[in-house]
């Protein structure tokens, strides 16, 4: 079975261009960044996959975005005794590949992590940057100074994080951010 894995990074983004035009029986489309390990799709991938498939992912860096990451998933895949094709790449791997193909693979998901590493370092740039000319103020505050303070005192109070985050539309690490400014003395 031809199986494709697309990823894009946020939930806007269009996954079109990735695997157009090659013929998949099956496709998983995540959508969440190639740093996270929490991918539905990308999991259900290497459940779904058995001896005889072919994965189709456009480029290495669709399917990691780190070096570690990437073998690891490339032997996940051929030890099950599949194939993993990369598109973009011209590259196919089967577990049974030859010293040069394991250099290929490292030296091309070592550029994937090297691009991923100059793309946050000219993004922390533009943002210093920005910051320099007050053209960048940073993301608007998840909550209202007036649900901060609720939500800080509904915790103090004892209630479950998980609860509040449910309830105020925010993630728990959000709920968790307010309370450490809360508690480091400045104003939520």
């Amino acid at each position: 079975m031809r199986v494709g894995y697309v990823r894009v990074s946020s939930a806007d983004q269009h996954t079109v261009r990735q695997l157009d035009g090659i013929e998949a029986d099956r496709l998983f489309v995540d959508k969440a960044s190639g740093k996270d390990s929490d991918r539905p799709k990308h999991d259900e991938l290497l459940g779904f996959v058995r001896d005889g498939d072919t994965a189709l992912v456009h480029s290495m860096d669709r399917l990691a975005r780190n070096l570690d990451d990437l073998r690891r998933l490339t032997r996940t895949l051929t030890g099950k005794g599949a194939r993993i094709e990369f598109v973009k790449e011209s590259l196919t791997f089967t577990g049974e590949d030859s010293p040069m193909a394991t250099l290929l693979l490292s030296v091309m998901g070592a550029f994937a992590e090297f691009e991923r590493a100059l793309i946050l370092e000219r993004q922390r740039e533009g943002i210093t940057a920005a910051k320099q000319r007050g053209a960048y103020t940073g993301r608007n505050p998840a909550l209202t100074p007036t649900q901060a303070r609720e939500l800080v005192e509904r915790a103090t109070a004892g209630a479950r994080k998980s609860d509040l985050a449910r309830e105020f539309g925010i993630s728990r690490e959000t709920v968790h951010s307010y309370l450490w400014t809360a508690a480091a003395g400045a104003t939520v």
